[in-house]
């Protein structure tokens, strides 16, 4: 029994070293079969991280691009995302960066157009821009074409020669050369058309609107009573009830308000814009008088409402603190100069900053309606701003832009604004006993000359009638 049980035991021994040293040997030839391809793999990945979002060479590019003295572009590069995409092109084969200065992108660069590429949003234009100025291609200032159009990484195509580089003139050639590509530097930043499309799209007041405006209704000039419903205007033409005539006193139907954002039924809150526009004049600092004159000595902020309700658009050029400081008080206690002077500074058209800065950059004098009838105010560009009026009655665009909401405008200016038939008031530094003193011996001037003058009328008119025979009749001529 106990020799069967261990000739059993030894049997199942024997069967267990036979199979792992089976095993042992089949893992040695499939390992040595298999080395060829794991090298093979291995390089594949080497490959991949080269060409892909892997590590680059420090030698590449690049790297230069980075370490470079153009600083805003990688900037912009790195906000784009796009170190991945450029480090495949470069591992697929050599290119050629085309890198603005950095006085290009920070000071000659349009704002608002630096704005819109660094808006989340927008970050596949910014990335289209960036690879516009990418070419898959080494070329090197010795062998520059004499005229090519060669595709660029974004997919449009960029045209070389005469050392420029479409509109950009070369002012740096072969500011980096590397193994991997060439970066040259140049004067301005490159701009793709469909990038330029996509930011006159955004900047349009009718691309950004929730709902497009429409005209107001047409109404009889007669009675001021409404005809019919006019039929939707196009975007951006002008109301079709003009604004003076929409503030003269009509019947107590008024014309209906153009749709827009803001209220419930889709139409402009007028007073709710005029609101927030005096809010917004108060938490910015400086034009309190200018606000009190408004809401309290008059009543022009509901009309102001009334007019945005109805589908217009003001622009009001508010003059700061210091300016209403050198009115009297005698310019304001005359009935209806409050409003005068107020009407004086409105505008009925939607004008920025920008907008009136190239009006009379382009025209050198500019001449804009005002709601004070018939008077215009006179625009004209002096010391890189916007100079109103002329002589020592003119005031500078001093705040720009203080609100702007597609319908009311609110520039700053430095001092009150008057028609030109009107004298504007004198800046004096006497005291307010001396200024009342100066002002009497004035009135008493202005009386002393009519007397004199009604007299000398008189003597004419006297010896008229002498000539006639009928001067003893009269006895003022006696």
């Amino acid at each position: 029994m106990d020799r069967h049980s261990l000739g059993g035991a030894t049997a199942l021994l024997l069967v267990f070293v036979v199979s792992v040293a089976a095993a042992v040997s089949a893992s040695t030839s499939s390992s040595s079969t298999e080395m060829p391809g794991s090298d093979a793999s291995s390089a594949t990945l080497a490959t991949a991280s080269s060409s892909g979002g892997g590590q680059i060479n420090s030698n590449s590019v690049l790297v230069a691009l980075l370490d470079s003295h153009y600083t805003e572009l990688a900037e912009l590069v790195e906000k784009a995302l796009l170190l991945p995409s450029l480090e495949a092109a470069v591992g697929r084969h050599n290119v050629t960066i085309f890198a603005p200065r950095n006085e290009a992108l920070e000071r000659d660069l349009d704002p608002e157009f630096k704005r819109f590429l660094l808006e989340p949003g927008n970050l596949r234009s910014l990335q289209t821009l960036l690879l516009y100025h990418v070419v898959p291609v080494r070329i090197a200032s010795d062998a520059w074409p004499e005229s090519l159009l060669h595709p660029t990484l974004a997919g449009d195509h960029l045209h070389l020669g005469d050392k420029k580089v479409g509109l950009a003139a070369v002012v740096q050639p072969d500011a980096v050369i590397r193994p991997d590509g060439v970066i040259h530097g140049i004067e301005r930043l490159l701009v793709p058309r469909s990038v330029q499309e996509d930011f006159n799209r955004r900047r349009s007041l009718a691309a950004i609107s929730a709902v497009l405006p429409t005209g107001a209704p047409e109404v009889d000039p007669r009675t001021h009573r409404l005809k019919k419903p006019a039929p939707p205007v196009p975007p951006g033409s002008p109301p079709v009830l003009p604004i003076y005539d929409a503030m003269a006193p009509g019947p107590s139907l008024a014309p209906a308000p153009a749709p827009g954002p803001g209220h419930g039924k889709h139409h402009f809150d007028g007073e709710s814009q005029v609101k927030d526009f005096i809010q917004t004049l108060l938490l910015y600092g400086g034009y309190n008088e200018f606000a009190d004159i408004l809401v309290n000595l008059t009543s022009l902020a509901t009309e102001m409402g009334r007019l945005v309700s109805e589908g217009y658009v003001l622009t009001v050029l508010a003059p700061n603190d210091d300016a209403m400081a050198r009115l009297t008080a005698d310019q304001l206690s005359e009935p209806g100069a409050p409003e005068a002077i107020m009407y004086y500074h409105l505008i009925p058209e939607y004008q920025t900053e920008e907008s009136m800065y190239n009006a009379v950059r382009r025209f050198g004098k500019v001449r804009y309606d005002t709601l004070r009838l018939p008077h215009k105010v006179v625009a004209r560009e002096a010391d890189g701003s916007v100079k109103f009026g002329s002589g020592e009655g003119s005031a500078y665009l001093f705040d720009p832009d203080i609100y702007t909401d597609g319908r009311i405008s609110v520039q700053g200016i430095d001092a009150v604004l008057f028609p030109p038939d009107e004298e504007a008031p004198p800046t004096s530094l006497l005291s307010p006993a001396a200024r009342k003193a100066e002002i009497a011996q004035v009135k008493a001037k202005s009386k002393l000359k009519a007397k004199l003058r009604r007299g000398k009328m008189m003597e004419i008119g006297c010896g008229f009638l002498g000539v006639l025979g009928q001067r003893s009749r009269f006895v003022s001529c006696q």
